[in-house]
């Protein structure tokens, strides 16, 4: 039952959300409206909110910042790939993820681990250090 206009079918933004695969459930995708993680053509909204085509859908999904272009309207979940013709990315948006993600995998290459465990006496100096430092 998917539609290309919003004449032909109403959709709430929390079913199209559901519907696109960016939420497991209608509850969580309410959960991330209400506490202004989701924004309609840059504004925060309400769950209720009718989607239209053509809209401008800002998603924060953990690190991410998805910014979408709604294509189809569908109330109804589907395999992923049927999900992923609902809605497109923009370019800047793309662009945007991936550098943050080359940032985050830098600074996690920059602290890197010890190279052994620590032996009998290392483990003894790090428990009299914290014990004299009240740690």
């Amino acid at each position: 039952m998917t539609a290309t206009s919003a004449d032909e079918q109403k959709v709430r933004l929390d079913k199209w959300l559901w519907a696109a695969r960016f939420y497991k459930t209608r509850s969580l995708a309410k959960e991330a409206i209400e506490g202004g993680k989701v924004h309609y053509n840059s504004q925060r909204t309400k769950p209720g909110k009718i989607v239209e085509a053509g809209a401008k859908v800002t998603l924060r999904l953990g690190w991410q910042e998805k910014i979408v272009i709604v294509d189809e309207i569908s109330d109804r979940r589907r395999g992923a790939p049927e999900a992923q013709k609902l809605y497109h990315e923009t370019n800047d948006s793309v662009k945007k993820r991936e550098e943050l993600a080359w940032q985050r995998k830098t600074m996690q290459a920059a602290q890197l681990p010890p190279a052994r465990r620590p032996s009998k006496k290392d483990r003894r100096d790090i428990q009299r250090f914290r014990d004299q430092n009240g740690l």
